[in-house]
């Protein structure tokens, strides 16, 4: 049983029907009451951080997720959401994976970072399982979380920043999994199969 949390973004459905492809059906949930019925969770977001930081927080999110105690993932700006604070608007986040989200330095390269992109494994996990370094994932965004030691992957873009991040039963991945055909397709596995 999976449930996508409900933030009111627009890449909900890109990541309901990459479930539904590995043969799972999640269940998008709108009430935090709601959280606690299943075995894992996606926290999916695109847009403005302190936008969706007050949706959590005005809809009762915050608590839920703090008391959440199985595997919960955050995608792009879901993955932000869930480090200690944001540059995008100045806001405090939800606090469970260490770290704080800066703008991108990108150097002479365009912003936002869009495209296909390395990684690069630089502690195993479950999460990481099978990834190499041929494999390139999906990325929109112009905010990074740091690298730090609650990164598992890291991607480059004019500077290094955290593509896969994890701590105690909070994870989150800055691509889109659910737009990184097989390699992504993986990741979502591996997230099914991660077991604390």
């Amino acid at each position: 049983m999976i449930a996508i949390i409900n933030t009111g973004c627009a890449n909900i459905n890109s990541v309901r029907f990459a479930f539904e492809r590995l043969g799972k059906t999640p269940e998008v949930i709108t009430s935090p009451e709601q959280l606690k019925g299943f075995e894992r969770a996606i926290l999916p977001g695109v847009g403005h951080a302190s936008v969706a930081m007050k949706r959590l927080k005005d809809g009762g999110w915050q608590q839920a997720i703090d008391e959440y105690q199985r595997p919960l993932m955050g995608i792009c700006l879901g993955m932000q959401l869930l480090c200690e604070s944001t540059e995008e608007g100045n806001v405090d986040c939800l606090g469970k994976i260490p770290g704080v989200v800066k703008h991108l330095d990108v150097g002479t390269l365009t912003s936002p970072h869009m495209g296909w992109n390395d990684l690069s494994v630089l502690k195993k996990h479950a999460l990481t399982k099978g990834l190499s370094a041929q494999d390139q994932v999906y990325f929109v965004h112009s905010f990074a979380h740091t690298v730090n030691d609650a990164t598992l992957v890291s991607g480059e873009y004019g500077h290094a920043f955290s593509a896969i991040v994890a701590k105690d039963n909070y994870a989150g991945m800055q691509f889109h999994p659910e737009r990184s055909a097989k390699v992504g397709t993986r990741l979502l596995q591996n997230f099914l199969d991660w077991q604390l």
